[in-house]
């Protein structure tokens, strides 16, 4: 549940940060006309995205236990992959979304309504449909029923509710440092989901070592506990672990935390020194 709200909380609030400030941008410069292009364009995206979890989840129920295994390894492994490019791109580009959002929004203002509705679709959706597939391999990997959708519910109206504190001036956040720092949390989730499509797809037969286990601390960790339950909800982690998913897991978590640790604490340059002069005597 854990891990779900941190994907909702993320991919939301990144969602409700368009919005808000594609809102204020029109609010403030007199616009306001446009606002109903901004709502039918945020109104579509979503519902693309509910129409896309609803494909993922009911779509594969009637192929056989091997295709079903494939196609969530590779959707699983597409998931981790879209939100790697989304945790770079975002730690790169925050402080600058503002400015790059209106550069657009003037563009399609001067185009006319449907490229607004267009514009807010895109940037809009492009977040729901990396949502709703994730948050889909994230339920896969855990198995837990209906807590996935619960944990991903309160980090949307979590973000949601930043977003509007935002909107208001009552909320400032250093956004690069957020989602550097929720960046770690996902790249933990992510490593997760990552070794959970290996998995599917060992089991479908597309990957080798199925049987070939890097450890088995099920007897420790029985995954009908509590605790082993609380494991795999907010770490993806399995008690039984063949060598492939260990290796992906590391390859995977590894790079990707050092890449946000340097973003979050950059090396500072070493101060210059002055030159020494010579003093010759008279």
């Amino acid at each position: 549940m854990l891990a779900n709200y941190l994907i909702g909380l993320r991919e939301g609030l990144e969602a409700a940060l368009v919005v808000t400030i594609l809102v204020a941008y029109l609010v403030r410069t007199g616009r306001r006309s446009a606002l109903r292009q901004v709502w039918t364009g945020l109104a579509i995206a979503v519902g693309v995205s509910l129409a896309a979890g609803a494909a993922l989840t009911f779509g594969p129920r009637g192929l056989s236990f091997q295709a079903q295994e494939a196609l969530g390894g590779t959707l699983s492994i597409l998931a981790v992959g879209l939100v790697t490019w989304m945790i770079i791109w975002m730690s790169r580009t925050a402080r600058f979304l503002k400015s790059e959002l209106q550069g657009r929004l003037d563009g399609a203002l001067a185009a006319g309504g449907a490229a607004v509705v267009l514009v807010t679709l895109l940037a809009v959706g492009r977040e729901g449909l990396e949502t709703a597939l994730f948050l889909w391999a994230a339920a896969q990997s855990t198995g837990s029923g209906t807590d996935p959708l619960l944990g991903a519910a309160l980090g949307l109206a979590t973000a949601v509710a930043l977003g509007w504190a935002l909107y208001r001036g009552a909320l400032k956040l250093n956004l690069a440092k957020f989602f550097a720092w929720t960046g770690l949390g996902l790249v933990v989730v992510a490593g997760g989901v990552l070794a959970y499509g290996v998995h599917d797809l060992q089991e479908a037969g597309v990957l080798p070592g199925i049987g070939s286990l890097a450890f088995d601390v099920s007897a420790a960790i029985p995954p009908d506990s509590w605790y082993g339950a609380l494991l795999r909800g907010t770490l993806n982690f399995t008690a039984e672990t063949t060598w492939l998913q260990a290796i992906a897991w590391l390859a995977y978590v590894l790079p990707m935390t050092w890449l946000l640790v340097r973003r979050l604490w950059p090396r500072q340059a070493p101060a210059p020194t002055r030159p020494q002069t010579e003093h010759v005597a008279a």
